[in-house]
């Protein structure tokens, strides 16, 4: 049996609305996966500190605030400068339809909008991480 998916969820900067990401983070672990939650108010250098750390599959990024392009962008600059670009960068939270494509062409494998059934995200990060269709833990 393969190890159990090793996943960080991050709330970068000054947003203080964590419901979503508690909420995944708990779908994650109680599909089966490690999830490791870093808290409110990380920077992008703790978050990379900590994936590398935790050694991760993936950085789950929460953002609220409007400062999803510049986030993401450090997140995956500091994974490079790390020689860690293998772990994958997906998100969530309040992020325009319009800033999606430049999202995906900077790296960030997915983005999920509020409403998203957590059934899909579970789903995607197992597909996205090579675990395909995987029996979740009961």
């Amino acid at each position: 049996m393969a190890a159990p998916l090793r996943i960080v969820i991050a709330k970068p900067g000054l947003d203080g609305h964590d419901r979503g990401a508690k909420v995944i983070a708990r779908a994650l672990r109680d599909s089966g996966m490690e999830v490791i939650y870093t808290g409110l108010h990380q920077t992008p250098e703790q978050i990379v500190e900590t994936a590398i750390q935790e050694d991760a599959d993936a950085i789950g990024l929460s953002v609220l605030s409007g400062a999803h392009m510049t986030l993401f962008a450090r997140v995956l600059e500091l994974l490079r400068e790390r020689d860690a670009a293998d772990v994958t960068v997906f998100g969530g939270g309040i992020i325009p339809d319009a800033d999606l494509p430049e999202l995906a062409a900077m790296g960030v494998a997915k983005v999920f909008t509020p409403g998203t059934p957590t059934q899909e995200v579970v789903d995607w990060v197992r597909a996205a991480l090579g675990q395909g269709s995987a029996p979740t833990a009961g």
